[in-house]
């Protein structure tokens, strides 16, 4: 039987795209449902991005200050998410922060003093990929740094956080939320991709072995750090999904004028995919 045939006219027409037939061509097994979710998934990722841009105007025109913290286990589609969020933005008006291991000058600080001096501008949106939450459940999980002072941290962050609010800087926080067995199954696909070898660190070698950690910490961070800058948790097991609902959120959340708010409605992708 035809592959085509199970499908209706919209779907047909989705694949008589210029979109569709790239999508069906890039394929080494042909798959018609495949290519249409992908077609559908794209088109909703571009009215999420020509959106995002228009966030982004009225940030620089009215010069307010957004952070946008991305957190998550290892693999978790964190890095992803955010190169989407800011494929079509003008560059000049954004940052994204990935800070490396502190150095000798940065670990005698007070521990939010690095992640202060690239809070942003006027006009200005940061994208922290991992922040200052390093210290709430990689670092203690890893014995990165001591009991003490993880809890000098979570005694201080609440109100860190809230300095940051009331100095007129939107800040959000996403969590990007995947299960064990998709986290083992990303990491090798990353030992086995030569141009995503690099990205294996030993911190991701020992992430499953330290699995039950991690959450511990983590559900702890949940408990403790909502007080004035509540979590979003992301179901990211599937990476579009994940990239979707996070648009979303960052939509929704930040009050910029002329609000699509058809494109910012929270869709699941089967609803997308029922269009």
């Amino acid at each position: 039987m035809s592959p085509l045939r199970n499908l209706s006219d919209k779907e047909l027409s989705i694949i008589n795209t210029k979109k569709g037939l790239g999508a069906l061509l890039r394929q080494s097994h042909l798959d018609i449902n495949k290519t249409v979710r992908n077609v559908k998934y794209e088109k909703r990722l571009e009215k999420l991005q020509e959106e995002m841009l228009i966030l982004q105007q009225w940030v620089v025109a009215n010069n307010k200050k957004v952070v946008i913290l991305f957190e998550g286990r290892d693999a978790a589609g964190k890095g992803g998410a955010i190169r989407r969020i800011i494929q079509h933005l003008p560059p000049r008006a954004i940052r994204v922060v990935a800070l490396p291991k502190p150095n000798e000058t940065e670990v005698g600080q007070w521990y939010f003093q690095r992640y202060i001096n690239r809070l942003p501008n006027n006009g200005e949106i940061v994208f922290f990929d991992r922040s200052w939450y390093n210290r709430a459940v990689v670092e203690p999980v890893n014995g990165f740094c001591t009991k003490k002072q993880y809890e000098v941290f979570m005694s201080q962050v609440n109100e860190f956080e809230k300095m940051i609010q009331d100095s007129g800087i939107y800040l959000l926080k996403l969590y990007f939320s995947i299960t064990k067995a998709e986290q083992e199954r990303r990491f090798n696909d990353i030992i086995n991709t030569p141009t995503k070898k690099w990205k294996y660190s030993d911190v991701d070698r020992r992430a499953l072995a330290l699995w039950d950690d991690y959450t511990k910490y983590k559900e702890l961070m949940f408990k403790k750090t909502q007080e004035y800058a509540p979590w979003k948790v992301i179901k990211a097991n599937r990476k579009t999904n994940a990239r979707i609902r996070a648009f979303e959120y960052i939509l929704k959340m930040i009050p910029y004028e002329t609000k699509d708010l058809e494109t910012v409605r929270p869709r699941t992708i089967r609803s997308i995919l029922n269009e």
